[in-house]
C-alpha cells in the first residue's frame, strides 16, 4: 500500500474577545485524531512570528502538506507559504479553509467547522450542485423591505407570473426613495419614478402586500422556507378604510413625523404621506391617547366606514417560500453621535434627510426654505412662515471616511450634497452656498458633467475637514482648513446641512442570522462573491439587493434588484436550487 501523505494542520483563529465562536480546542481535538494529521499548532497559543522553527517541525514530522484553517486563514498564508518553499516543499501544497467564508462563527457551528476542515485534509470538494427534496419546491418568492430595490425586485418576479409576498415594517413601501424631491445627476422627480411602480404594487395580483411586519424566524432549506412573520396591529381595516380623513382631522394626538424626518409634526392617526399604499390610515400606538390611558376613542366616534378597532392585537403569520431577497436598505448616520457639529443642539445644523423634506412640495414648508422654528409646546418644527436662510453651508462625509465612525466611503454623499447645492440655488437665487468636501468623489455615468455645472452656478467649495460649529451672535460659525488655498477659514452661516452617511441598519444581524448568511465588520450583508455573484449569498435560495449589502445609489440599487429577480426567476422555472458550499456543508452534517 502507498503511505499517506502526512498532513499539518495551523489553525489561525481571533475570538476578539467573542464569548460565542466555535469551539477551537474541540476542533483541534478532533483534526488530531484523522489518520495522517499532525497539529503544528494556533496562533493563540503559537503565534506564526519564527519560521526557523515551523521549518524544523515540518521536516522532523515529514509533512508533504499544509492546511490552514481559522475565520481568516489568508492573513497568515504569506508566511506559511515562506516556511514551505524553506522545508523543500511545493507552495501548491499549502491550503487555505477559511470558516469566515462559510460563516461559521458561533459554538453552534462548531460542527460544519469539523466537517469543512475534514473535507480538506481528505482532498474532497464541498462545493456541489444539488437541490433539497425535501417537502418539495416551492414556488412563491419573500421579498423583505418595500423601498425601490424591494420594489422592483417584486414586480420582476411577479410580471413573470409568480407569487410573490413584498414585506414591509414601516405603514407604507417607498422607503427612503419616497422622501427625494429630486433624483442626480438628471434632477428628475424621485416621485415621477418610484409612485407609478408603487401603485402597479399595490394593484398587482401576484403580489401580497404586507405592512407592518417584522420576520420573527425562518427555517428550512433551498427551495422550501417556512418564514414566521410579526403582523403588528395597524389598528385600521384597511378593506373598510376610505381614507376620508376626518379620523386624523379630530385627533387630539401628536407626534414626530418619522416620513418628514421630524421635521414636522403628524397626527396619531395617519397617512405616512399623501402617495402612500396602501392608501389607508393607521395609528401609532406610542402617540395615541387611547392606546397610553385608556382615554379619547374620537376618531372611533366620528370615522363613517368604522374602519378604527382601537383593540386589535399583534398577530403571528407563517407562509412558505421557495427563494428570498433581502432588500431591507440602510438607515443614515445618527450625527448626534459627531458632537463637533452641534446637531441636535443648534436647531439650523440639519442632516440632509432633513432638508430633502424642506425643499420637497409635499414637505412641511410647501417645498420653501426655511430656518427652523418653536411652536407653543416647544417643538422644533419648520413652517412655510420661518425666515428665509441668506447662507448655507453643506458638509460632507458626517460618519463617513472617519475611523471612529465608519471608514467607508458612502458613495451618494458627494452628489447628493451636489445636488441640494443645486436646489437651493434654484429656490434662493441670492444665497451664499458652500460645499465643505474633502474629495468630490463623481463616479457614475453623467456625474462628474454635474459637478461640473453645479461649479458653474456660483457655489463655493472649501476642500478640507470642517473641525466644529459653534453658535455666534444667533448664527453659525464654521471652523475648518482650506487646503487649496493652505489656510484655516472661519464662515458664519444661516443653516448648516450635514451629508450623512449610510450604514447598515440596526437589526441587519440579527436578520442575517435568521437566514444563516453573514455580515461584514460594519453590519452590511455579504454577497456569494464580490466579483462575479453580487446578489447571491452562502446559502442557496437567499439573495441580497440594494443598499443593505452597502452604500449605492438608487440606478445600481434597480439593476442589482432585478438581477436578484433574475436569479429567483432561474430557481422557479429550474423547480430546483444550486446549493452554496455552506449549504452542502449542513446536508453532509445531517447526514
Amino acid at each position: 500500500m502507498s503511505e499517506i501523505p502526512v498532513t499539518g494542520v495551523y489553525i489561525h483563529h481571533c475570538i476578539n474577545g467573542s464569548v460565542d465562536s466555535v469551539e477551537i480546542a474541540e476542533i483541534t481535538s478532533y483534526a488530531s485524531g484523522l489518520p495522517g494529521v499532525v497539529i503544528l499548532g494556533n496562533s493563540a497559543v503559537l503565534p506564526p512570528v519564527d519560521k526557523l522553527y515551523f521549518t524544523r517541525l515540518i521536516r522532523e514530522k515529514r509533512i508533504k502538506r499544509l492546511i490552514l484553517a481559522g475565520d481568516k486563514p489568508g492573513e497568515v498564508k504569506p508566511f506559511f507559504a515562506d516556511v514551505m518553499v524553506r522545508a523543500g516543499l511545493n507552495q501548491h501544497d499549502l491550503i487555505v479553509t477559511s470558516f469566515h467564508e462559510f460563516d461559521l462563527r458561533r459554538k453552534t457551528d462548531t460542527g460544519l467547522a469539523k466537517r469543512l476542515l475534514n473535507s480538506a485534509i481528505m482532498g474532497t470538494s464541498v462545493e456541489q450542485a444539488g437541490h433539497f427534496g425535501e417537502g418539495g419546491f416551492i414556488e412563491d418568492t419573500l421579498v423583505i423591505g418595500g423601498g425601490i430595490a424591494g420594489i422592483q425586485a417584486s414586480l420582476e418576479i411577479a410580471n413573470s407570473n409568480h407569487k410573490v409576498y413584498l414585506l414591509e415594517r414601516t405603514g407604507t413601501i417607498g422607503g427612503h426613495m419616497a422622501m427625494f424631491d429630486k433624483t442626480f445627476p438628471t434632477l428628475d422627480c424621485a416621485a415621477c419614478i418610484l409612485t407609478p411602480k408603487m401603485v402597479e404594487i399595490g394593484q398587482h395580483p401576484n403580489i401580497r402586500l404586507m405592512t407592518l411586519c417584522e420576520v420573527l424566524n425562518v427555517t428550512g432549506n433551498p427551495g422550501n422556507f417556512e418564514v414566521k412573520i410579526l403582523q403588528k396591529a395597524r389598528r385600521v381595516d384597511l378593506s373598510t378604510c376610505i381614507g376620508c380623513g376626518i379620523c386624523s382631522e379630530k385627533c387630539p394626538g401628536k407626534a414626530a413625523s418619522e416620513f418628514d424626518n421630524k421635521t414636522t409634526l403628524r397626527k396619531s392617526i395617519y397617512i405616512p404621506f399623501p402617495q402612500a399604499v396602501p392608501n389607508k390610515y393607521l395609528i401609532d400606538p406610542e402617540s395615541c391617547i387611547y392606546l397610553k390611558d385608556g382615554k379619547c376613542g374620537t376618531c372611533v366616534k366620528v370615522c363613517p366606514a368604522g374602519a378604527v378597532h382601537l383593540d386589535e392585537t399583534d398577530k403571528e403569520i407563517t407562509i412558505r417560500v421557495g427563494n428570498i431577497v433581502v432588500a431591507t436598505g440602510f438607515q443614515p448616520f445618527d450625527a448626534r453621535k459627531d458632537q463637533r457639529f452641534g446637531y441636535g443642539k443648534f436647531p439650523n445644523v440639519v442632516t440632509s434627510l432633513e432638508f430633502e423634506r424642506l425643499v420637497n412640495a409635499s414637505g412641511p414648508t410647501g417645498g420653501n426654505i426655511t430656518l427652523r422654528t418653536t411652536d407653543k409646546k416647544g417643538n422644533r418644527i419648520f413652517t412655510a412662515e420661518g425666515k428665509t436662510p441668506g447662507s448655507v453651508a453643506l458638509i460632507h462625509c458626517i460618519g463617513s471616511r472617519d475611523v471612529n465612525y465608519h471608514k467607508y466611503c458612502s458613495k451618494v454623499c458627494c452628489m447628493y450634497s451636489l445636488k441640494l447645492a443645486h436646489l437651493i440655488r434654484e429656490k434662493l437665487p441670492t444665497a451664499e452656498i458652500s460645499e465643505y468636501y474633502i474629495d468630490i468623489r463623481a463616479f457614475g455615468k453623467g456625474y462628474e458633467e454635474f459637478y461640473e455645472r453645479i461649479r458653474e452656478e456660483g457655489i463655493h467649495f472649501i476642500r478640507g475637514k470642517t473641525a466644529k460649529i459653534e453658535e455666534k451672535d444667533g448664527m453659525l460659525m464654521l471652523r475648518s482648513e482650506d487646503l487649496i488655498n493652505k489656510k484655516l477659514v472661519e464662515q458664519t452661516v444661516d443653516m448648516v446641512i450635514l451629508a450623512v452617511g449610510l450604514e447598515p441598519r440596526d437589526d441587519a444581524r440579527k436578520l442575517a442570522d435568521m437566514l444563516g448568511i453573514p455580515t461584514d465588520e460594519e453590519g452590511w450583508f455579504t454577497e456569494g462573491d464580490y466579483h462575479i455573484d453580487q446578489t447571491g449569498t452562502i446559502r442557496g435560495g437567499i439573495a441580497v439587493a440594494g443598499t443593505c449589502q452597502g452604500p449605492r445609489d438608487i440606478p445600481d440599487s434597480v439593476a442589482q434588484a432585478s438581477a436578484a429577480a433574475a436569479s429567483v426567476i432561474r430557481n422557479i422555472l429550474n423547480r430546483k436550487i444550486r446549493l452554496t458550499a455552506r449549504d452542502q456543508l449542513v446536508k453532509m452534517d445531517k447526514k
